[in-house]
């Protein structure tokens, strides 16, 4: 696993096996995460979307803590996976690492706790395949707009489609004021808890 240009963010990169029966490769091997992290990722749940082309979907983070980690990766076709630090005090605050994931490399990134992640579909059917440190927790889930220009992201898509709930997400400046990002130190301390 490779450790993208923020802290807590990684990149997994399968040796891939072909043969005349198709494709194997290990998506996910927890021993490989531990010694990158430090820690393990506890699963507690799993999800899939499917998305047509021009979607984007976050930028999407909760409460430290136990905020949620995400393991991702794309089953079908391609995204551009975006991660943004959010952690106040980060050295690499307000900074984001975008990564073309898709069906041909199936490579995957890891997204610690408060850390923001969306992705934008690049193809119709783009199939993406989370696992998750908790469960969905509507009162501790919390968004930014991806569209704020103060974001910058470059999202690789025409007409981009967004959810009602991402278009209201506040800028990240709104976001910053009414002090709902996590603090980097919390964080820090958060992860010295897992094992």
């Amino acid at each position: 696993m490779e450790e993208l240009s923020i802290k807590g963010a990684y990149l997994h990169t399968p040796r891939l096996f072909h043969d005349d029966r198709g494709t194997f490769m290990e998506s996910f091997r927890a021993a490989d995460l531990a010694e990158a992290t430090g820690h393990g990722l506890r699963l507690s749940q799993a999800n899939t979307s499917v998305s047509a082309r021009g979607v984007i979907r976050g930028i999407h983070y909760a409460d430290v803590p136990p905020s949620q980690a995400k393991y991702v990766t794309c089953l079908s076709g391609r995204i551009l996976d975006v991660i943004v630090d959010l952690r106040v005090g980060s050295p690499t605050f307000g900074r984001h690492d975008s990564i073309v994931l898709d069906a041909e490399s199936f490579q995957s990134v890891y997204i610690s706790e408060g850390l923001g992640h969306g992705f934008a579909a690049l193809t119709d059917n783009a199939t993406v395949f989370y696992l998750c440190s908790e469960p969905y927790a509507p009162t501790r889930e919390r968004g930014i707009n991806p569209l704020d220009p103060e974001l910058g992201i470059d999202w690789q898509v025409e007409n981009p489609v967004l959810s009602e709930k991402d278009v209201q997400a506040p800028s990240m400046k709104q976001a910053l004021d009414e002090g709902l990002f996590p603090d980097f130190e919390t964080c820090t301390a958060f992860y010295g808890t897992l094992s």
